[in-house]
């Protein structure tokens, strides 16, 4: 337990001191990308990893988020009201969503997310008049909370930290409530919750919300990042890369999520440079975490040390002359 909390603790202090031994503003720009599609893979794992619901939609609800803080920024409200209003308006889409998809679940509840994603990119593609279409959005300012501009990339990367930091903080009280341990007994034995008197699809629907609203904010930081946002965004290859952090990394955990983000997200915008078929490697990474560590990187690195730990317990067990060694 002490050596997990001190490798957390040396965590946050490489993230709050980055930018100060991080040579270029390139590879902070990386680092604030990891962090909100981190974000982004936890609000998903919500629904795959503790509700056992696997959502090929979430996509579409992170373009509408981003869709509507640029459309309201078009109509020349500010960016409070933007914020807020597509905050409103995910929430809105979420529950609309939630109430489609949860009338099944495992392949169809697959299906139903797909094809509600597909009708937002429909949507978007041929909406020329609310989105652009293949022009798409673009944002012109970013907002400057408390006096601070986030065009500053230094800025941007604290801010997109600190709201990262709130989500790891959400997610964790969400789980250990009596709210996430009734979403894990609906994934687990959904037929003996509801005889237990739970309502399952009450409980279901409450998780959807939550993994709704940790998407539209980091739909919301990557608009602002991007500072343009087009039909490309929800393409069902969006929902797809998310989909593979939260499982390369190790669905139903707290970091498999973020580190599953970094792991993509580098290989998206680092490698690439240097990689052409950088796809080709993704994919082989994906395949070689399937067949070595079939429960993500985070889960399956955690049961390599418990091995090699008892492996050196007996290893000491056994030298001659040892304490505990026997005569």
């Amino acid at each position: 337990m002490s050596g997990r909390f001190l490798a957390l603790g040396i965590a946050l202090v490489a993230l709050a001191t980055l930018p100060y031994w991080m040579t270029g503003i390139y590879y902070i720009n990386v680092a604030s990308q990891i962090l909100f599609y981190g974000i982004f893979a936890l609000g998903l794992n919500v629904l795959v990893g503790y509700a056992g619901l696997v959502s090929l939609g979430h996509a579409g609800l992170f373009g509408v988020t981003a869709y509507a803080v640029g459309y309201f920024l078009q109509l020349g409200f500010g960016h409070p009201f933007a914020i807020l209003a597509a905050l409103v308006i995910s929430m809105v889409s979420m529950a609309i969503y939630a109430v489609l998809s949860l009338r099944s679940t495992g392949i169809g509840f697959i299906m139903i997310t797909l094809v509600l994603g597909e009708i937002l990119w429909g949507l978007a593609y041929r909406w020329i008049s609310l989105t652009g279409g293949d022009n798409g959005l673009s944002l012109q300012t970013r907002p400057a909370p408390f006096g601070f501009s986030l065009s500053d990339v230094n800025t941007f990367y604290y801010a997109t930290l600190i709201i990262f930091l709130l989500s790891i903080g959400a997610v964790t009280i969400f789980v250990r409530s009596p709210l996430g341990a009734a979403l894990m007994g609906t994934r687990d034995q959904p037929r003996r919750m509801n005889a237990l008197g739970y309502h399952v699809w009450a409980i279901r629907f409450y998780a959807c919300l939550f993994s709704g609203l940790l998407t539209s904010v980091s739909a919301i930081l990557f608009v602002y990042y991007t500072q343009f946002i087009s039909p490309q965004t929800l393409a069902l290859t969006s929902s797809a890369e998310v989909l593979l952090m939260v499982i390369s990394g190790g669905a139903g955990t707290l970091l498999g999520p973020i580190v599953g983000a970094g792991l993509v997200v580098i290989v998206k915008t680092v490698v690439s440079g240097f990689i052409e078929r950088w796809n080709f490697l993704l994919g082989a990474i994906f395949v070689a975490i399937v067949i070595l560590m079939p429960e993500g990187l985070v889960p399956g690195t955690a049961r390599l040390w418990r091995l090699a730990g008892r492996k050196r317990e007996r290893s000491a067990k056994s030298v001659p002359g040892s304490a505990e060694a026997k005569p």
